[in-house]
């Protein structure tokens, strides 16, 4: 095996070196987008490794947090109890608000019970808000913003459980008066379910909070999760809390961070140590779906919602290069170059010749795996002995990376063929429907 596979190598080495055509609708694909996002993520890891201090908390900001409910049935219990059992000196308000209550009976049922279990915790106010008509996950955010009493408000998916220093290591961020919002880590709950829970295990140390962790640290984060994120409570109001349409979350992180040329110095931070732990699909059925709707919406947000907003002048030069390469070149319409390259090869080139480019990009998009790992294993994980054991699945994370591109180029023509995003079962058909078309 070992051997055939030099022998494909060094074929393609051999085409390469006469083949200009190749180099050039290749390689500038890697050089220009590729490789210069690995080289910031890994070196604002170092960066903020080699920077990180720990700031001493003066004080105590009251914390707030919004739980979208919807279907959870027990596992809300636990989200409460995690929550309740902070290891944090200041006030928490934990708000769990059940959209559609009247047909979601279990989960406002299972929340009610929560409520009951903390009564009279010191420091702690447990609160059920019951949406009777279902208005879906943006009205429930804004139904829980508006009561919210806290100085910072958290919003949180009902089946995400945290770590008990989760709250104290995130208002650690909020020391800084400049940070106005600020991502969690979020980890695999199921990882060892099966082979796809695996990978996005380590999808998620990796892409989410090592690439986070890094991009954070030069101030270009991509995203604020809409499972976990923290704001402050008055400029979120400012801004109008959250927005009609799916990505909630995303959409929310660029009306903030158009907010940037006029407000330099307001940050987006990420907090590497807050985790919070959530279950992925583990069928390749739900897992489709899940990124059909995650990566539609983003052509919708950046080339539909936001495309006016793409702008030099709202979001200052750092932040528009990078969203324009990392969040429209590589996110929108990388994925659909790579199908189209994929298809142009298997017609022109020989298949010997086709296998041996595959071979190579994988080794490549491998050693880049392998890398980021390392780092991730040496510098960010706070869980490295239970992280190591990720390793030996490393070997297929190229594979579900390529697997994951051609979902996203499918979902990319379902919204400009189809307009998916107005298709979320994310809100009911009648709340999309009366939203702002774009």
């Amino acid at each position: 095996m070992l051997q055939d596979s030099l022998v494909l190598l060094d074929y393609l080495r051999g085409m390469l070196l006469h083949n200009e055509e190749l180099w050039l609708l290749l390689f500038p694909v890697m050089i220009i987008i590729e490789l210069p996002l690995y080289l910031l993520v890994l070196t604002g890891i170092f960066r903020w490794s080699y920077m990180r201090e720990e700031p001493e908390l003066k004080r105590f900001p009251s914390v707030s947090f919004v739980i979208t409910c919807y279907g959870e049935g027990e596992a809300i219990g636990i989200t409460i109890d995690t929550l309740v059992e902070q290891i944090y000196p200041g006030h928490i308000e934990i708000l769990a608000v059940v959209d559609g209550a009247v047909q979601n009976q279990d989960t406002y049922k299972a929340a009610l019970n929560g409520e009951r279990r903390h009564t009279g915790v010191r420091n702690r106010k447990v609160r059920v808000l019951p949406k009777w008509q279902r208005g879906g996950r943006v009205s429930t955010l804004n139904a829980g913003l508006s009561m919210a009493s806290g100085e910072i408000v958290i919003n949180v998916d009902g089946d995400t459980s945290f770590d008990n220093d989760m709250v104290f290591t995130m208002m650690k961020q909020f020391a800084d008066k400049n940070v106005i919002a600020s991502g969690g880590a979020l980890r695999v709950r199921n990882h060892n379910a099966n082979l796809l829970t695996k990978m996005q295990s380590l999808e998620y140390m990796l892409s989410m909070q090592a690439g986070k962790t890094g991009m954070a640290t030069w101030g270009v984060l991509n995203n604020i999760s809409g499972a976990f994120g923290a704001f402050r409570k008055n400029l979120l109001k400012q801004v109008g809390g959250w927005d009609t349409h799916t990505a909630e979350d995303l959409d929310l992180t660029m009306r903030l961070k158009q907010y940037k040329r006029r407000y330099p110095d307001n940050k987006l931070a990420f907090s590497t140590h807050s985790i919070g732990h959530t279950d992925v699909p583990d069928t390749l059925k739900g897992l489709v779906l899940q990124r059909l709707r995650w990566d539609g919406d983003l052509l919708f947000l950046f080339l539909r919602k936001h495309n006016e907003g793409l702008s030099p002048r709202l979001l200052g030069w750092g932040n528009f290069v990078f969203t324009l390469a990392y969040g429209v070149i590589q996110n929108v319409l990388l994925p659909l170059l790579v199908v189209i390259f994929s298809v142009y090869m298997v017609i022109v080139y020989p298949l010997k010749f086709v296998l041996a480019l595959m071979l190579m990009l994988y080794f490549v998009y491998l050693f880049l795996s392998v890398l980021i790992f390392v780092v991730y294993i040496g510098l960010v994980s706070e869980r490295k002995k239970e992280d190591l054991k990720s390793a030996k699945w490393l070997f297929l994370y190229p594979v579900y990376q390529f697997f994951m591109r051609l979902i996203t180029a499918f979902s990319m023509v379902n919204e400009v063929v189809r307009r998916s995003h107005e298709e979320s079962s994310m809100a009911p058909w009648w709340v999309l429907k009366r939203g702002k078309k774009f």
